[in-house]
């Protein structure tokens, strides 16, 4: 997973693309020298520099949360809203974006554990008709590969139209209108696989809209209120919701800020409200920092799925191009190495005018989340590493 060097385009971080809060590919797959050991750092004071070094690059604003076995820690710097100069809070909510991806297949997973399905069924045997068109064919794509993005379905956020209305100023004359899962389905059909079933890796947002289905043809219910009812409220996650249409953040949040552009330079657009059916089982989660971590440790400790669904969700496959570059991919789950040798797990996401990375070590005793509200800003691979590598 990795942020690339250049500014990042809304289109990759719309409805929260992999990679929309990751770091620089080089500055997380390097090996480490044998002798390397990894270093944390201890009292933070790196990753604090880190967060105010963002903020002199570009970012209006960052929050962050770290937690070990020293206990919890936050910071904030930089600006919540430009016109105003209030500054970022410590425990402000925003749109998580692509981090709804783990919630969605810790889901999926459970359902697995129940003997509620199977997850190397046909989607076309849950959803019948649905992903057919242009070469795709659901009878031939499982489950998994929906949840590892080896199924070859194209990512509907790539569509021009779609990305022309929601990427640019045509934002504004498009961000109050409710999208219905097939119908964004239906747009990814309008164009070829981007590949043949389990061959390659391409993040598709599609993918997880399709997941939200299943878990809804499934139970009967929502895949939101399956969410909430199986992990948001069992982790006392208080800051977290899955918002369905609503358009507002929930207080205490900051202002977010975009280009609509693919430069970081030029017009600045605030973008806080938005109808995040745009994003919906891919990408539509709010949440704080806070929480972010406490989801991923307990995932990450097996509080969530039993050993054996774990362990199929941290089974990767390589996660190539900008999307994906330098980090291993599971089952909506990606993993990664940093130059000193630590491996986390987590995910990044990205959404009109939200940056997101929640990580953990592999035991779940040390995480770290923090957000941006802005999307064009860089400098998240400095975080990272400082945080656990004292580098």
């Amino acid at each position: 997973m990795a942020v690339p060097t250049r500014p990042t385009p809304v289109r990759t971080g719309l409805v929260g693309a992999v990679v929309a809060a990751a770091v620089v590919a080089g500055a997380l797959t390097a090996r480490a020298p044998a002798t390397a050991a990894p270093r944390t750092d201890r009292d933070h004071r790196g990753t604090r520099a880190a967060v105010e070094a963002a903020v002199r690059a570009g970012a209006p604003g960052v929050t962050a949360h770290a937690q070990d076995r020293r206990g919890p820690w936050s910071a904030a710097a930089g600006v919540g809203d430009l016109r105003e100069g209030t500054p970022r809070g410590a425990h402000d909510r925003f749109r998580a974006a692509s981090i709804t991806k783990t919630f969605v297949a810790t889901v999926l997973l459970q359902l697995e554990a129940e003997g509620r399905l199977d997850l190397d069924d046909a989607v076309g045997a849950w959803l019948p008709g649905l992903i057919e068109g242009n070469g795709h064919d659901g009878d031939g794509i499982s489950v998994r590969q929906l949840l590892n993005h080896t199924s070859g379905i194209h990512d509907y956020s790539e569509d021009p139209d779609f990305d022309r209305r929601l990427a640019t100023p045509e934002f504004f004359a498009h961000r109050h209108r409710t999208w219905d899962p097939a119908e964004l389905v239906a747009i990814a059909m309008r164009h070829a696989p981007d590949s043949a079933p389990g061959r390659d890796w391409n993040y598709s947002n599609t993918n997880y809209v399709v997941a939200g289905m299943i878990v809804e043809k499934v139970t009967g219910r929502p895949y939101g209120d399956e969410i909430r009812d199986r992990i948001i409220n069992p982790l006392h996650l208080h800051a977290t919701s899955v918002p369905g249409t609503e358009p507002t953040l929930p207080r205490p949040a900051s202002r977010a800020y975009s280009k609509l552009s693919g430069a970081a330079t030029g017009r600045t657009y605030d973008v806080t409200e938005l109808n995040p059916s745009m994003a919906g089982a891919a990408g539509e989660m709010i949440s704080d920092a806070a929480d972010l971590n406490r989801f991923y440790a307990a995932l990450l400790r097996g509080s969530l799925l039993p050993a054996e669904q774990l362990a199929a969700m941290k089974k990767t496959v390589p996660a190539k191009g900008e999307e994906g570059a330098g980090g291993r991919y599971g089952l909506g789950l990606l993993r990664l190495e940093l130059p000193c040798g630590t491996v986390l797990w987590g995910h990044g996401g990205g959404i009109h005018g939200s940056l997101s990375l929640a990580v953990t070590t592999t035991d779940g005793g040390h995480a770290l989340a923090f957000n941006y509200n802005g999307d064009w800003a860089r400098g998240q691979d400095k975080i990272l590493n400082a945080e656990f590598c004292g580098a």
